[in-house]
C-alpha cells in the first residue's frame, strides 16, 4: 500500500510499502537473519540494477559510481518546481514536489533539484535553509558560474539537462543523437549519481563526468541555445530545426566563432566535432520554437566578450533589435 502525509497544500510525501508487509512491523528492530536477508536482495538488486545500467549504455565509471551508494542515489529528493521539468522528476521515486514559495525542510536529507526558471534561483536560495544550500542542484540553461560564486555555491552539484518536454505529463524526448547515442545530459557533483538514477528511471540517459570535462560540455550546450535560438529570431524561423537547415552556414559560423572566444577566454579545449554534436542535437528536438529570452543568463556572456570576439553573434542581436525581436534592451 501507499501512505500519503500531505506537508503543504503543494507538498506530499509518500512512503511505498509492499502489500505483503504488515505496516506494524514497519519500525521493528531487526535481527540477524532479517539483516542477512536484507544484505542478500541487496546484492540481487544491485546485480539487477547493474545489468539495466550497462544495457541502457551508461558509462563503467558510471556504473562503478552507482554501487557505491545506491540506496542514496537512487533513494529520496526533494524537487522544487511542478513544470515541466520538476513534473517529469517527481513522477517516478519517493520525492517531496515543492513550489517556489514552499518551505525547504531544514531536516531532510537528499539532493533538491531545482527544476525553475533562472529568475526564481536567488529567492530559493535565499529562503533555503544554511546546512541544505549543498544539497542544491542547478538543472538551468545558461551559464551559472557568476552567480554561483557569488552565492558560495560554485561547488554544488549541477546538470545539462538535453531533453525535451513539450507539456506537463507528455513524455520527454531524450538527448539521444547519431553522433552520440549515449546521450549528452551530463552531471557533476555530490548528487551527479542520484540525478542520473532518477533519469534512469524514466529511462532517460545521464552521463556523471568530471567537473573538468562539464566545463567544456557547459559552454557547448551554451553556445547550441545561444546560436540557434537568436539565428532563427534574426531570421524569423518557426523552429531550431528550420534555422539549422536554412541558416546552416551562418549557424555553422557563429557556433564557430563562439567556441575560438570561449576557448581563448577561458582556456577550455572543446572535444572535436563540436558542430557535429550540436546539429545532431537540433535534429532531435527540431520543432522547438526559437526566441532570445534570458539573456543575461545566455547571450550577454557572449555579447560582452566584445565585437571584437564575437562579432556576427553581436550583429545578429542587433538585428534581432532592429525588427523588434527583442524584448530587452541590449546593453
Amino acid at each position: 500500500f501507499v501512505l500519503l502525509l500531505t506537508l503543504t497544500s503543494s507538498t506530499t510525501l509518500a512512503w511505498t510499502v509492499s502489500s505483503n508487509q504488515n505496516p506494524s512491523n514497519i519500525c521493528s528492530s531487526s535481527s540477524s537473519r532479517d539483516v542477512s536477508l536484507g544484505a542478500s536482495r541487496g546484492a540481487k538488486k544491485w546485480s539487477r540494477k547493474k545489468a539495466w545500467l550497462e544495457q541502457r549504455g551508461f558509462s563503467p565509471s558510471a556504473v562503478a559510481a552507482a554501487s557505491t551508494d545506491t540506496e542514496t542515489s537512487s533513494g529520496f529528493c526533494t524537487v522544487v518546481g511542478g513544470g515541466r521539468i520538476g513534473s517529469l522528476l517527481a513522477s517516478k521515486g519517493s520525492t517531496t514536489l515543492l513550489g517556489r514559495g514552499d518551505v525547504i525542510d531544514p531536516e531532510g536529507t537528499g539532493p533538491i533539484l531545482l527544476a525553475t526558471r533562472n529568475d526564481a534561483l536567488d529567492s530559493i536560495i535565499d529562503a533555503c535553509p544554511p546546512n541544505r544550500r549543498k544539497d542544491l542542484v542547478f538543472l538551468q540553461n545558461g551559464y551559472l558560474d557568476n552567480f554561483l560564486e557569488s552565492k558560495g555555491l560554485l561547488e554544488n552539484t549541477q546538470a545539462l539537462l538535453y531533453l525535451s518536454v513539450t507539456a506537463v505529463g507528455v513524455d520527454a524526448v531524450d538527448g539521444i543523437t547519431s553522433v552520440n547515442p549515449e546521450g549528452l545530459t551530463a552531471a557533476t557533483g555530490e548528487w551527479a549519481q542520484a540525478l542520473a538514477d532518477r533519469l534512469g528511471s524514466l529511462d532517460l540517459k545521464c552521463n556523471v563526468v568530471s567537473k573538468e570535462d562539464y566545463r567544456p560540455a557547459m559552454f557547448e550546450k551554451l553556445i547550441w541555445i545561444s546560436t540557434y535560438m537568436l539565428v532563427g529570431t534574426a531570421k524569423e524561423c518557426s523552429s531550431v530545426g528550420q534555422a539549422g537547415s536554412d541558416y546552416k552556414e551562418i549557424v555553422e559560423q557563429v557556433v564557430n566563432e563562439l567556441v575560438t572566444a570561449v576557448s581563448k577566454k577561458e582556456g577550455i579545449t572543446f572535444q572535436p566535432g563540436t558542430m557535429e554534436r550540436l546539429a545532431a542535437y537540433t535534429d532531435v528536438v527540431t520543432d522547438f520554437p526559437c526566441a532570445v529570452k534570458e539573456f543575461e543568463w545566455r547571450n550577454q556572456y557572449f555579447y560582452d566578450l566584445g565585437d571584437e570576439e564575437c562579432p556576427i553573434h553581436n550583429g545578429l542581436l542587433r538585428e534581432c533589435m532592429e525588427k523588434g525581436k527583442l524584448g530587452f534592451d541590449l546593453p
